[in-house]
């Protein structure tokens, strides 16, 4: 399995930048999860968009999810796609996507997207990928964490979340956990993402083999982040940016 950052920057992009999005890539199937602002450009330095097999998007925030509409009218109207591509979407979320287009465009949306609905909790195959789900604590949202496995290789990812046990569920003797990091060390910690060290904590109680911190607050050092992250968990750990390629496992 392969892990490439489209885009790692919390919230919103620094110059040249691009909020969450990752390719992930095994036995030539290519899945992209989550969708935010930028993420789509980069995402065809690395393949060409009608070889993207499936999507899934984490919550219903828009630097997670904001490209699926310019990916939509690339695969549709510039009929660069086959119609009934899978889109792997929250409990909730096809309604609130549709708002932002016409009737004329939630028909064609329908059509070029294959959209299914995922409950917290639940599982599901994609390409070479068993899929598993927990529900994140994000501002009370039914905000995914994903765990993919294949041909025992583990990649964790939260999305966004704050602090909860359910990061370790998810991440458990995973090989790689992909985990927000939004914040550094402070006294007021907002309770709905981790900081980096919070992020470490999980990855040493779940066991995993290597943290890559993600979704770090743009106007941060990332080294910092890197460095208090390192006070707690002894593992491997590097800071996610745009264009990293990492194999799983390996």
């Amino acid at each position: 399995m392969e892990l490439t950052v489209l885009g790692a920057s919390g919230t919103w992009p620094n110059a040249g930048s691009a909020t969450a999005g990752y390719l992930v890539q095994h036995d030539g199937f290519n899945l992209w999860m989550d969708a935010g602002t930028g993420t789509l450009a980069n995402l065809q330095r690395h393949i060409p968009l009608p070889e993207i097999h499936a999507i899934v998007i984490s919550h219903e925030h828009p630097d997670h999810f904001v490209d699926l509409y310019p990916c939509f009218y690339a695969w549709h109207y510039g009929e660069l796609g086959t119609p009934g591509l899978p889109v792997y979407i929250p409990t909730g979320f096809t309604e609130k996507l549709m708002r932002f287009e016409s009737v004329d465009g939630e028909v064609a949306m329908r059509a070029a997207f294959s959209l299914r609905e995922v409950a917290p909790g639940e599982g599901f195959g994609i390409g070479p990928f068993r899929v598993r789900t927990e529900l994140m604590a994000h501002l009370g949202l039914p905000a995914l964490g994903f765990r993919l496995e294949t041909d025992g290789v583990v990649l964790a990812y939260t999305g966004d979340t704050g602090p909860t046990h359910r990061v370790e569920d998810l991440a458990r003797n995973a090989d790689l956990l992909l985990s927000e990091a939004t914040w550094q060390d402070r006294d007021d910690l907002m309770p709905f993402h981790l900081s980096s060290r919070q992020a470490a904590i999980h990855a040493r109680e779940a066991g995993v083999n290597k943290l890559v911190l993600t979704h770090i607050w743009p106007t941060f050092d990332r080294q910092v982040s890197i460095e208090q992250a390192a006070e707690v968990y002894d593992g491997p750990i590097e800071a996610a940016v745009e264009g990293m390629r990492l194999g799983v496992g390996t």
